[in-house]
């Protein structure tokens, strides 16, 4: 996987050796609650918890199967621990989530990695208002159980799309920023911003994989770059920012030639040279699903590499903006973004307002939600094109 995104060793190996000890005795002394935990990055944040010994490990994902094999992968990677560990297969939003949070809710850190994540599900105005319930709203709502359970820290994952968002999932998570700094005033709140997981559920990584299993073109755009960690890097990152972070404090990975920008096009030429497949450019979908059917047996694969028209894509990715204060010294590998309470009570009270109004009416579109959140984010740069990754291959 290093290899596949350009590189050829772990990114926080020497934090880990100097912070080591102290993450591995606060980890085995406390409680924690992983909520999302069996998507691609709750199961490295679950696994990287589970093996340092934890009083008590629980882990909350509305996806079953997921779970299933999260416990699967744990039983056969690390075994078993004295303290309790248990899934629950349970939707956040949910009335059962409650009641599971009313019966017990003594962690000593919870930790949220539930998310909407692609761009594409700003396609629709009810899969976008479902976004906005998952990113925000569920959010929020388990901040506050948390607070009423003594809950000692929250870590919440944000996304590296939420500094200058161009896209609703971006500025989402940018607006989740929000919200928590106005619950950081009654709990210590920490999160992170991190590059794309490589090979991540839904990815276009992970879709590399099952275009080869089913004989299928790759196709990736040539012209967008990204930064990438691996799953184990990400679980690395989020748990030491949940342990260390201080209040308000958003941890990322530093630039440097260890992490470097790399297009889809590169990767897509890097994993099938890995795979024993050298790339074979086409000009259109039509060519690249009808070579398929032939090139794999000369040792090539048929690959469409085309420019990006699609909404809400960006050029590049970053982590921070101009206006934010950096700490860069604490750590080899990781940045740390350090905030003031910053938030208007009365815009969170607006946005939260029209959202319930929306809702209550059962009528809204994402011209009113687009415009909504301008009204939070005024320098928000959405790119609609009018075209979505969906109407592609």
């Amino acid at each position: 996987m290093l290899d596949i995104i350009g590189r050829t060793e772990l990114l926080f190996i020497q934090d880990l050796k100097t912070y080591g000890f102290q993450l591995n005795r606060e980890v085995e002394n406390s409680s924690f609650l992983v909520i999302g935990g069996a998507g691609s990055i709750g199961q490295a944040v679950s696994k990287e918890i589970f093996k340092r010994k934890p009083k008590k490990l629980h882990v909350v994902d509305i996806s079953e199967n997921n779970l299933v094999e999260l416990v699967r992968d744990i039983r056969s990677s690390f075994g078993y621990i004295e303290g309790d560990f248990s899934t629950y297969a349970l939707d956040i939003g949910s009335l059962e989530y409650d009641a599971f949070i009313e019966a017990d809710g003594q962690y000593d850190y919870v930790l949220n990695l539930s998310a909407l994540k692609h761009v594409r599900s700003e396609k629709d105005p009810f899969t976008l208002m479902r976004m906005i319930d998952v990113n925000i709203f569920n959010t929020d709502k388990t901040i506050q159980q948390s607070i009423k359970k003594g809950v000692k820290k929250y870590f919440c994952v944000s996304t590296d799309k939420a500094a200058n968002p161009v896209n609703m999932m971006g500025a989402s998570k940018r607006i989740m920023e929000m919200f928590l700094m106005r619950r950081s005033k009654e709990i210590d709140i920490s999160t992170a911003r991190f590059a794309n997981v490589a090979f991540s559920d839904g990815s276009l990584l992970h879709g590399f994989n099952q275009r080869i299993q089913k004989k299928q073109p790759i196709v990736a755009p040539s012209d967008v770059k990204r930064y990438f960690v691996i799953p184990q890097e990400s679980g690395e990152l989020c748990l030491m920012s949940c342990i260390f972070g201080q209040n308000r404090e958003i941890y990322f990975p530093k630039l440097s030639e260890d992490l470097h920008l790399i297009t889809f096009s590169e990767i897509a030429v890097n994993y099938l040279k890995g795979i024993g497949y050298e790339p074979y450019p086409c000009k259109s979908e039509e060519q690249a699903r009808k070579l398929v059917k032939t090139l794999p047996n000369k040792g090539q694969w048929p690959c469409l590499f085309v420019q990006s028209d699609t909404t809400g894509e960006k050029d590049f990715e970053e982590f921070f903006t101009k206006n934010e204060e950096l700490d860069m010294d604490r750590y080899e590998k990781l940045g740390v973004i350090k905030n003031e309470p910053n938030f208007d009570d009365s815009q969170l009270d607006h946005f939260s307002n029209r959202i319930a109004e929306m809702k209550i009416n059962l009528n809204w579109n994402k011209k009113d939600i687009v415009s909504l959140f301008h009204d939070m984010i005024p320098d928000f740069g959405h790119k609609e094109t009018g075209k979505y990754l969906d109407s592609k291959m």
